[in-house]
């Protein structure tokens, strides 16, 4: 029954972007649809193929409504005539060149399908990526998506209470796992501290709300990894917005942040105690697993450095009658890892995988926009929309490096997410000055 309703909703996709086309307002409202469609991604997410026992980065060939909208928007587009180009940025070729360098894979892969798996995730990804292109390119309103991903922030936040309250010791939200969520809230939690900081309470009174809302997502799931990351994320966020800010705000900056401060230590001291209690009773064999996990990983990298032994098939070569975990035992002091874990790494995982080249170019691409949003910082200056590169510049920092300790960056709605920042980022790029024109020509009316 689901597959007919599936298809019928992907028959009513064509005729929905021809009618989004029509109205602005109508494409603001498919957004919002998009976004918060990833408050009931699990619910509403169908696998074909699916193997839910697999132990893999993706168990199905995943279709969920956000691709749906996705697809309408950009049948919106394609009717407008203001489709993007398949590859409208370095940073989206960068994306390309990692995903061609992931398919020598399959020549070592045990098992093909699962390796089409992660293959279809990725295209989808760059599905929601030039959906998102398509619709910053056709109205210009960075600002509703921006409020869309704090809705869905705050939405994160009111189930993480409700699940505070229902004793659940660490809540993911709508996130299928605790340490997605806490990654993923990094990335709005810096976006949404330099917002603050770039207009204070009265600006956006929801943008402050999301701020609140993403930091107390990240240290109530106990995810010692992500809390660790807080002071990076919000030292590297606030030394952009010196960089993003007009001149002579600096000392408004300052102000901004001291009551920001003393709230901060209150939380802290109302939580410290069970955060200490996490980090102090952590157990030792899961570090001792993320060892044997990590020579596992090396292992592989030592027989194919070149094409990996499979994208997405760490789950077939972990087990007999691969010797992988037998030989990382004897080169070890334990040997406590599960045949059935992965690396607790994106970067091995996807070295071992999918090769030394694939790693080197999803390097490549993930500090692309990290150094985009430097640049950015300081093109847009004195703007709104500066606040955006400089707050995702502290969010990304925090995520590459968590990623040393989590292989969270493969999972499909922290991807997502990833691709909608990166499109947000693309799309103030290639737009700069015009978005400096529309805010000197906003300040001059207000003025």
């Amino acid at each position: 029954m689901k597959y007919a309703v599936f298809f019928l909703a992907l028959l009513s996709m064509p005729p929905l972007g021809v009618v989004l086309s029509f109205n602005r307002r109508w494409m603001k409202y498919a957004i919002w649809a998009m976004i918060g469609a990833l408050a009931v991604y699990q619910g509403t997410a169908i696998n074909f193929f699916s193997y839910e026992e697999y132990r893999g980065s993706s168990r199905g060939m995943e279709v969920s409504i956000v691709y749906l909208l996705a697809f309408a928007l950009l049948v919106a587009a394609a009717f407008k005539r203001r489709l993007p180009k398949l590859i409208p940025s370095f940073g989206a070729f960068l994306y390309i060149v990692y995903f061609l360098l992931c398919l020598p894979s399959y020549a070592t892969a045990e098992n093909t399908l699962f390796s089409w798996m992660e293959t279809w995730k990725m295209i989808m990804l760059y599905l929601v990526y030039l959906s998102v292109r398509a619709y910053l390119g056709m109205t210009e309103n960075v600002k509703s998506l921006v409020n869309a991903l704090a809705v869905f922030v705050v939405w994160n936040f009111l189930l993480i209470i409700k699940a505070h309250f229902s004793g659940v010791y660490q809540p993911h939200g709508v996130f299928p796992h605790q340490n997605c969520l806490a990654m993923a809230m990094h990335l709005f939690a810096g976006m949404f501290f330099a917002c603050y900081l770039a207009g204070g309470w009265r600006k956006s009174i929801l943008n402050v709300i999301a701020f609140v809302a993403s930091t107390g997502c990240v240290v109530r799931t106990y995810s010692r990894g992500a809390i660790a990351m807080i002071p990076i994320t919000f030292f590297v966020t606030f030394v952009m917005s010196f960089v993003a800010s007009a001149k002579g705000a600096w000392i408004r900056l300052f102000m901004r942040v001291v009551p920001l401060g003393l709230v901060g230590l209150l939380g802290l001291a109302l939580m410290l105690p069970r955060i200490i209690e996490r980090f102090a009773t952590a157990p030792e064999a899961s570090g001792n697993t993320r060892k044997e996990l990590a020579l596992c990983a090396k292992e592989m990298i030592l027989d194919e450095p070149w094409r990996g032994i499979g994208i997405n098939n760490w789950g077939i070569k972990i087990k007999d009658p691969y010797e992988y975990a037998e030989r990382a035992r004897r080169d070890s002091d334990f040997a406590n890892s599960r045949e059935d874990g992965i690396v607790e790494t994106v970067y091995l995982l996807v070295c071992a995988e999918c090769g030394i080249p694939a790693l080197v170019a999803m390097l490549a691409w993930f500090l692309r926009y990290l150094v985009l949003c430097v640049v950015l910082s300081k093109k847009l200056s004195g703007t709104y929309y500066a606040a955006i590169p400089a707050g995702l510049a502290g969010g990304l920092v925090a995520c590459y490096l968590q990623s040393f300790l989590e292989w969270v960056l493969r999972q499909q709605m922290n991807l997502i997410l990833l691709m909608v920042f990166f499109a947000l980022l693309d799309h103030l790029a290639a737009n700069v000055k015009s978005l400096k024109a529309e805010e000197l020509k906003g300040a001059a009316a207000n003025g």
